[in-house]
């Protein structure tokens, strides 16, 4: 929707709107309007890359749903799943890695409800799509999920 944009360019304003404050984040990169030249595409946000976000910050609890990413220093990929599930979403995520015996361990350790390894965009109609937690709307909590968790029975007397 046209308003997407607009949630999102608000959001990233909200996140560093007052430099050097102590619960500012940091604009690596973007922040405004993507200036593509297609109409239909103009009103969309440019790619955005947040740092130095902390668990006080609205940014660290904050569900985009645009090309918002925030970028972490932890110590340990214990510390990295801590992050990553120290959200009440839990739609996707993705797990960047050279080693498969971890990227495996982490995936297994992530609460979400995709998890992708080394690759984005890879939704496909044939595959499960749904989140756990608040993102669990449309295959947990979805009028259509209902479905899931009925006993179905056809019964049929002759008369």
């Amino acid at each position: 929707p046209a308003a997407m944009p607009e949630l999102v360019l608000a959001l990233i304003s909200i996140c560093i709107a007052l430099p050097g404050a102590a619960l500012t984040a940091w604009l690596a990169v973007g922040g405004g309007r993507d200036p593509r030249p297609d109409p239909l595409e103009e009103a969309a946000a440019a790619g955005t890359v947040l740092t130095g976000v902390t668990p006080e910050m609205d940014a660290y609890r904050e569900e985009f749903f645009g090309p918002v990413g925030v970028v972490y220093r932890v110590a340990d990929e214990d510390e990295a799943i801590e992050i990553a599930n120290g959200t009440e979403f839990g739609l996707g995520s993705y797990v960047f890695t050279t080693d498969p015996e971890q990227a495996q361990r982490v995936a297994d350790r992530i609460d979400a409800g995709m998890v992708y390894v080394n690759i984005v965009l890879a939704d496909s109609p044939e595959l499960p799509f749904g989140g756990i937690k608040r993102s669990g709307t449309g295959r947990e909590m979805g009028l259509l999920a209902a479905d899931e968790f009925v006993n179905k029975k056809l019964v049929r007397i002759a008369g």
